[in-house]
């Protein structure tokens, strides 16, 4: 796989350093950064060339050469849509650049290139029923809605992909065959799948059990029916440098009580407060354990994260918290499968046949 980083290059760079780079990892582009990451310009064959014709020489700098200001992407857009704009200005190459700045890949046609390509699995959990969407399930099981003409679950990998994952599990029941046959050997997407088979419905972390072979490092385990902008790379990170047994990613959630809240001791009321507002941090659906958690899991029993996080605290076990601050929506209703397709024509542009 091309390695984007190695197109990295900083403005005091000389022109002979950047076509260097430029050979070297075959791109046909250089990204011109500060110390901290930050895009500054990018450098093309035409830009060298321009350049040359103005009198500069193999040791100028980046600096004389480069384009400011290019056209980018940013990582919650679809691909589809870096594809329209990659046509729309005539580019062949659209670094992806997070709101601080940073570059966090780049998108070539028909693809992103990962930072890295890190060892760790990711097992989805994909088996449940979806009873709460109703008639949208009854033929089709929930991972498989398209939200802005893609497959919820298909829209989950790319992130994951274009984070660096490469190894992925699925845990399917109901209508598992339809996801096989989906997604297969995950071939086509540049990655590897393997399927935990659930004969019958084992929870939201049972279906660790049946895994054969336990990873050497932590993994990643979260619903399938979860759009959520989050930095797992960053997660692994906090997750390791804590010596956590396990990471809940949490999300805050507020709750405005309609009325007015009393407080009293006895009969005698000392307090009122007018429609208060509480706010909680929930369980985002999102996890890193570690390797060893597999073992409290019993074998082919019903058992649910929170059992196993419960299990942990319980034996005094390190569980931490990573807090989720951008977008993050559990499809679990009919009202957020509306939602997920209005967020993603309305945050992202793309509509619901934009494939």
């Amino acid at each position: 796989m091309a390695d984007w980083t190695k197109t990295l290059v900083r403005e005091t760079d000389s022109i002979r350093h950047v076509m260097q780079c430029i050979d070297d990892a075959e791109l046909q582009i250089a990204l011109v950064t500060d110390d901290k990451g930050r895009l500054k310009g990018v450098i093309t064959d035409g830009d060298l060339r321009r350049g040359m014709l103005r009198g500069l020489t193999l040791e100028s700098s980046a600096k004389q050469v480069m384009t400011r200001n290019p056209v980018t992407a940013t990582p919650d857009m679809r691909l589809a849509a870096i594809e329209e704009l990659m046509y729309e200005r005539d580019l062949h190459q659209v670094p992806v650049v997070d709101k601080d700045g940073m570059v966090v890949s780049l998108a070539l046609h028909g693809r992103f290139l990962p930072r890295d390509r890190l060892g760790n699995t990711v097992v989805l959990m994909v088996g449940g029923l979806g009873t709460r969407l109703g008639d949208l399930t009854r033929n089709i099981p929930k991972p498989l809605l398209r939200i802005g003409g893609k497959p919820i679950l298909e829209i989950i990998l790319d992130g994951l992909i274009s984070q660096g994952f490469h190894r992925f599990v699925f845990a399917v029941n109901y209508k598992g065959e339809m996801i096989e046959r989906y997604f297969g050997d995950g071939r086509r997407w540049g990655a590897s799948i393997e399927y935990l088979r659930e004969e019958k419905r084992l929870g939201t972390c049972g279906a660790l059990s049946m895994i054969d072979d336990r990873p050497a490092e932590p993994l990643i385990v979260m619903n399938g029916d979860i759009l959520a902008k989050i930095d797992y790379s960053q997660m692994l990170h906090f997750h390791n440098e804590h010596k956590g047994s396990a990471t809940v990613a949490v999300r805050d959630y507020e709750v405005d009580v309609p009325f007015g809240v009393i407080d009293s001791q006895a009969d005698r009321v000392t307090a009122l407060v007018e429609k208060p507002r509480s706010r909680f941090q929930v369980n985002a659906g999102v996890y890193v354990i570690d390797p060893s958690c597999i073992d409290l899991i019993p074998a082919d029993e019903y058992f649910d994260m929170t059992s196993l996080l419960t299990l942990l605290i319980e034996n005094n076990k390190p569980v931490y918290q990573f807090p989720v601050r951008d977008y993050w929506l559990d499809i679990g209703r009919s009202a957020d499968f509306d939602k997920a397709n209005t967020d993603f024509e309305t945050r992202f542009g793309c509509g619901r046949n934009s494939e």
